[in-house]
């Protein structure tokens, strides 16, 4: 009796291991193709357990993340008989068909299952990594019973191969069942819309998701992105998808959008759906879908010129983009109008109004916005408006019209032109993670992109921080404009944020560093995410220093990088951006009640780079190894460009340049009698922006050592 009570435990406690992911990793060999069902549950086969009950191996994935591909896989488990099955007694093994074992681990999610009920079904997700070489098509699924009175305490009940002709790419015309939480929701691909300008093809894809179940799903937060025929993926914005409930046998229409460079090739398209599973810090493929063929689009008038007259002349008037944004609790409509003279002779700018008409029936009142600094339109020239209308953000509607009007005088306006366009083609520029947003404005053209993203950790919130260089284009000393920001979350939160204001102008060639914040929930992660943003108007113009925002103009969004989330682990070339810091030849003094901290520092600064350092600060903290001793130094960034002091005293801040022997003086009285616990301690560095703050380096040093 004693024997087979160890026997179970035994059982048990390698089972739990293997749950876990006790068992470090292993990485196969091999090269290959992918594969999937016509539709359905991609299944690629089953092993039997008993006569009546099975395993089912399906929604097999392979993803690339982080320089090595993810493998997902579920397990789905039949219990046909009328005892209890306990999974626990059961392993899969993944393998590659050379022989190499894979370790695999079961998603957290699921790590509690195990009991499953006579007459029931029960789904296990698994993953695993694998180098890069490896495909699908090398690896081999088996399946084992713990079994102690063999030497190998396993006896294989069955296995299943990957075959050549197997692919996760579910084919354009077909549909393909997703389980979200346990319950099957068919997802298709419904059409694909494409438009282009001389840099970027603006994709918008239509997925449509039917919840064939018998409960609502609650759409989980996945990440979808477009992947080329070259292989490079780039993300799509899922539009009201936040808080989404499909109930049973109801269907609904999801929005995707993105940009993708004109160089990629246009065809050989597909959608990839990815879950970000936070515990792992890691990406899962969910499911891969072949686009259909690009349809065509109703209206097509965007971007077409059209001429109208007034009895000032004759003029030619296109809409480039019609977008809708998000703004605090409401939606804006914005159309962008570019107004041209092709006429032999300079014309005066007309008095133009409008509004919006949503599917031939709701009108929306416009307000016109006039940002380029012009008195008029010289022969050969064009100046930009910007109509913008708001609207509840529940709101939805199929077509957007933007009537173009002429105010005669205070009682007569003249209709001139009607610009029609999709809501589904309402899709602000996306740029890709490193590119650069050139926003061409006369007297103000100026490139963004977004530099970086961390988190830094409060007590009962976190903030994003976003550093967006801005570089003046001009060729003179321009101020830069006001922004609006916002952070996207994929689920579609938004998170109003914060943009430092820059009070010197810029020199021409030169760059500002803004700092984008916003407080999210606790544990928010930044992967994912896009910022909105666009320039700041107040009563139909560009917002003064002042000025409260009603709205904004000339919407962009921006990926965000991968957070960098190493420490750096010496105090050399710590990046503060604009400036850079090394900290060397440190070393501890301690005399009867009194630390001294000494070291040498330099600290250097991007001449061409303006910023506002507004609530920003360097961060030293001391910690003994044992605890004997912990200490905090802030110093502020706005004295980092001030002069030292020249009456002979020593200066007590951080400074521009070069300093030796600097001193941080710390009173203790006790620690003299801890002489001999003093081993090591760390010195760390911290950036912080009103009052949270991100360990960017810590280096571990002896006790009355002086470092390199």
């Amino acid at each position: 009796m004693m024997h087979r009570t160890r026997t179970r435990l035994l059982v048990l406690l390698l089972g739990i291991a293997l749950m876990i992911g006790a068992i470090p990793p292993a990485y196969a060999d091999g090269g290959a193709a992918s594969g999937t069902d016509d539709g359905g549950i991609p299944t690629l086969g089953t092993v039997n357990i008993t006569d009546n009950s099975y395993f089912e191996l399906r929604d097999l994935n392979i993803l690339h993340d982080q320089g090595g591909k993810n493998v997902a896989f579920t397990v789905t488990i039949h219990n046909n008989d009328a005892a209890d099955l306990m999974f626990i007694d059961y392993w899969v093994h993944l393998l590659t068909k050379s022989g190499n074992q894979i370790s695999v681990r079961m998603l957290p999610k699921d790590k509690d299952k195990n009991r499953v009920t006579p007459k029931a079904t029960m789904d296990i997700g698994f993953y695993a990594t694998v180098n890069e070489e490896t495909e699908l098509s090398d690896l081999v699924f088996q399946f084992i019973k713990w079994d102690f009175s063999l030497p190998s305490f396993e006896r294989k009940i069955g296995e299943i191969s990957v075959p050549d002709s197997y692919s996760v790419v579910t084919p354009a015309g077909s549909s393909r069942i997703v389980k979200m939480n346990g319950i099957p929701m068919k997802t298709s691909i419904k059409k694909l819309l494409v438009s282009k300008n001389e840099k970027d093809y603006n994709a918008t894809v239509i997925v449509i998701m039917q919840n064939v179940g018998n409960k609502s799903i609650a759409i989980p937060a996945y990440q979808f992105a477009l992947r080329t025929s070259e292989g490079y993926l780039y993300p799509l914005d899922a539009k009201n998808i936040k808080d989404l409930t499909i109930n049973p046998q109801v269907d609904k229409e999801i929005e995707m959008s993105g940009t993708i460079p004109i160089a990629v090739q246009p065809n050989d398209w597909q959608l990839v759906v990815v879950e970000n599973v936070a515990d792992l810090k890691m990406n899962l493929g969910v499911a891969y879908y072949e686009l259909p063929a690009v349809s065509q689009t109703d209206g097509g008038d965007i971007g077409k010129e059209y001429n109208f007259s007034t009895k000032k002349g004759l003029y030619t008037a296109k809409v480039m983009t019609f977008n809708r944004l998000p703004w605090e609790d409401q939606d804006m409509l914005t159309a962008n109008l570019v107004l041209q003279n092709k006429q032999s002779d300079a014309l005066p700018i007309p008095a133009l109004t409008g509004y919006f008409e949503l599917d031939d029936a709701v009108n929306v009142e416009a307000k016109l916005i006039q940002t380029d600094k012009i008195i008029g339109l010289p022969v050969g020239s064009e100046a930009n408006y910007q109509f913008i209308g708001k609207m509840p953000y529940t709101y939805t509607f199929s077509k957007v019209k933007l009537v173009l009007q002429e105010k005669e005088s205070d009682t007569v306006i003249n209709d001139l032109l009607e610009f029609t366009g999709s809501s589904e083609l309402m899709n602000m520029p996306y740029n890709n993670v490193g590119e650069t947003f050139v926003s061409s404005h006369l007297g103000r053209s100026a490139g963004y992109q977004v530099r970086s993203v961390q988190t830094l950790q409060g007590d009962t919130t976190d903030t994003l921080l976003a550093q967006l260089e801005v570089a003046n284009l001009e060729k003179r000393y321009t101020g830069v404009t006001r922004l609006i920001a916002q952070f996207k979350a994929p689920d579609g939160s938004i998170y109003p944020a914060a943009v430092t204001n820059i009070q010197n102008k810029v020199k021409p060639g030169g760059k500002a560093l803004l700092f984008v914040s916003a407080n999210v929930p606790k544990g928010v992660s930044p992967s994912g995410m896009h910022i909105i943003i666009g320039e700041a108007i107040t009563e139909g113009k560009l917002s003064e220093k002042d000025a409260v925002p009603d709205g904004y103009i000339n919407a962009s969004a921006y990926w965000l990088p991968q957070e960098r989330v190493a420490v750096q682990a010496n105090l050399t070339k710590v990046d503060l951006a604009p400036y850079t810091l090394t900290v060397n030849h440190i070393t501890t003094w301690l005399k009867l009640g009194e630390l001294k901290l000494t070291f040498n520092y330099e600290l250097t600064k991007d001449a061409l780079v303006e910023t506002n350092t507004e609530g920003r600060k360097l961060v030293f903290t001391f910690d003994d190894e044992k605890g004997n001793k912990t200490f905090t130094r802030e110093f502020d960034f706005k004295d980092f460009d001030g002069a030292k002091p020249n009456d002979g005293t020593k200066d007590t801040k951080i400074r521009l340049g070069k300093t030796d022997g600097f001193e941080i003086i710390e009173t203790d009285q006790d620690l003299i009698f801890k002489l001999e616990t003093l081993k090591t301690y760390r010195l760390s560095v911290y950036d912080s922006f009103q009052g949270q703050k991100k360990l960017l380096a810590s280096q571990k040093i002896d006790w009355f050592t002086t470092t390199d």
